[in-house]
């Protein structure tokens, strides 16, 4: 019990934070559902006791007079438990929605602010799960758990009232078997809430794996890997059925208990009742009431009995909202940020390392304003790296980084990546229009300013020859565009951006010759006035730099101009000959 109890009181608190973060702002509305609740419960108690003057006025003497009065008791009874019972779903399921709405925006905007390690750990797939499958399972759990607690519990008081009215004897000897369930229920419980949390991790490990299937439908194709990825996603579905089955075989259990303790108490109380009928102690209709008060009894202590495990499954999914909800960012702004002048890039020996893996290694340079300065060297190096370190998605364990005589660190996150534009080699878009696309760089930006952004990155004239113009919509991540179309289309955005520094992470690098040139042409005009830096494999795109930094195993081995370093014949003479004696070979 001890270990049980710590986990039950984070339930509990979990619970009161869904409670007065989400829902206590629908009281009122919450109030008058329990009112709705209350009639419809209390409907069925109602029924029951009229069961007795029915009989012993109407059917046992023989008498038609009251039948009138007895029927639209009756038929008004049911009226107003069908009114009440179709408002207040209405207004239970509303706020559960709303609920869940809110829950989904607050979770969204929460992972928006988190680092980009949490994203390498945890795949879109999951993350949709804890979004919208996590929500949607509680709302959908907790509006029945709500609704069964208000209309069965009122139910079940009525009901209970009419039997002990009729003969507490009689209530004492169909209630029997209740106690005996108790350690039954509780051990239940424990199962299913065991069950429902391996079931909630498996249905988002099944969503990561629908994402990468969906995502790397072309590979799949290509390699001919249909049947791998029928067989990896059956073991998934597999992984994701058995525990969901055992919670509900736990979930079953609840009413499959109380049906047997029913059916004792049933015998008891045909006999025990019969015999005080035929003593003369109690008249047909007090039995009929009784009888029927517990025949409907046990329908809502089955409904009731199963919410706890239901609760069970909801308190599943909460933990997993509220486990996101936790997670704090580590890259955090400054308690008192300073003003971020134009200036030089400078990297004074910064060190960083993904665990344990060391990335930079000491590495310092220095990227003139105004001017481009080229990132060069093998795969691994860390020129990637360079990149989200300048933009602060990740930060070095040591070492600082400048914009200006500005730490990044200290400066504001936003007014930092507002000076900062990117253009990388895999394209981000949206299913949105092309000119939505472009107009994110800049949000207010007017019509006329995404026209000339279309213009200068050559965006404008391929996309009048599309059915809607520049705004044709793009597709899913941009797929009914080329990847030069696409590429234009990104440095479209960067040029509305217009930040005074430029980053280029192989723009042109899965490009044809003739993408590329356009391509070229359109960075060529973006990067005037800049600080660029560029990341580039492909050399004979950064002739041109004023700068070129040869990076290896995260430190700078060479820097200098193309020329220069030519002459020089270290590393990036090397590489220059290997790259020019590959383009003969083709």
């Amino acid at each position: 019990m001890s270990s049980a109890s710590p986990l039950a009181d984070q339930g509990a608190v979990l619970w009161r934070r869904l409670w007065t973060e989400h829902i206590r702002r629908f009281w009122p509305v919450l109030v008058l559902a329990v009112v709705l609740m209350s009639l419809e419960g209390a409907a069925i108690g109602a029924f029951a006791w009229l069961v007795q003057p029915l009989f012993d006025t109407l059917f046992t003497a023989g008498s038609m007079e009251g039948v009138t009065w007895v029927a639209l008791m009756v038929g008004g009874l049911f009226t107003l438990r069908a009114t009440a019972g179709f408002f207040q779903r209405i207004l239970v399921i509303g706020v559960g929605l709303r609920v869940v709405a809110s829950l989904q925006r607050r979770m969204l905007g929460h992972l928006l602010t988190l680092d980009m390690a949490f994203f390498q750990t945890n795949p879109p797939g999951a993350l949709i799960e804890r979004v919208r499958g996590d929500t949607s399972a509680l709302q959908s759990v907790s509006s029945a758990v709500l609704m069964s607690l208000g209309r069965d519990a009122i139910t079940l008081v009525s009901l209970l009232a009419v039997m002990l009215y009729t003969d507490w004897r009689w209530t004492a000897f169909a209630l029997l078997g209740v106690p005996v369930l108790i350690l039954p229920l509780l051990a239940v419980q424990a199962f299913i809430k065991r069950t429902a949390r391996t079931a909630r991790q498996a249905a988002a490990t099944l969503s990561t794996r629908l994402d990468e299937i969906f995502h790397g439908v072309q590979t799949i194709k290509l390699n001919r890997l249909e049947d791998s990825e029928r067989t990896r996603f059956k073991d998934e579905v597999a992984a994701f059925l058995r525990p969901s089955i055992h919670a509900q075989i736990g979930v079953a259990s609840n009413p499959a208990m109380i049906d047997i303790v029913a059916a004792l108490g049933f015998v008891v109380v045909l006999y025990v009742g019969g015999q005080d009928i035929i003593d003369g102690d109690k008249t047909l209709g007090q039995f009929m009431s009784f009888f029927t008060a517990l025949g409907l009894l046990f329908e809502p202590l089955r409904r009731l009995s199963s919410i706890a495990g239901q609760i069970q499954t909801a308190g599943a999914s909460l933990e997993r909202i509220y486990d996101v909800l936790e997670t704090q960012p580590t890259i955090l702004p400054p308690a008192d940020p300073q003003p971020l002048p134009a200036g030089d890039i400078r990297f004074d020996d910064v060190h960083f390392s993904y665990d344990e893996a060391p990335v930079l290694r000491g590495l310092s340079f220095t990227a003139k304003a105004g001017q481009t300065t080229a990132l060069v060297g093998p795969s691994g190096a860390g020129k990637t790296t360079v990149f989200a370190a300048l933009t602060r998605l990740i930060d070095p364990q040591s070492g600082t980084i400048h914009v200006g005589d500005v730490p990044v660190n200290l400066a504001d996150i936003t007014a930092l990546r507002d000076t900062i534009a990117v253009v990388g080699q895999e394209t981000a878009l949206f299913d949105e229009s092309i000119a939505a696309n472009i107009r994110m760089g800049a949000m207010g930006a007017t019509q006329r300013d995404i026209e000339n952004a279309a213009r200068a990155a050559e965006v404008y004239d391929f996309a009048q020859d599309l059915s809607q113009g520049l705004d044709t919509p793009v597709g899913p991540r941009g797929s009914s565009l080329s990847g030069g179309q696409r590429q234009r289309v990104a440095i479209a955005r960067a040029m509305l951006k217009s930040s005074p520094i430029l980053l280029l992470d192989e723009p042109t690098s899965a490009l044809d010759a003739k993408s590329e040139k356009l391509v070229g042409a359109a960075l060529d005009r973006l990067a005037q006035g800049r600080t660029t830096l560029v990341i580039a494999h492909r050399l004979s795109t950064i002739r041109s730099a004023d700068k070129i930094v040869v990076i290896d195993q995260g430190r700078v081995i060479e820097e200098g101009t193309h020329d220069a370093l030519l002459a020089k014949g270290g590393a990036y003479a090397r590489l220059h000959a290997m790259q020019i004696t590959g383009a003969d070979d083709q």
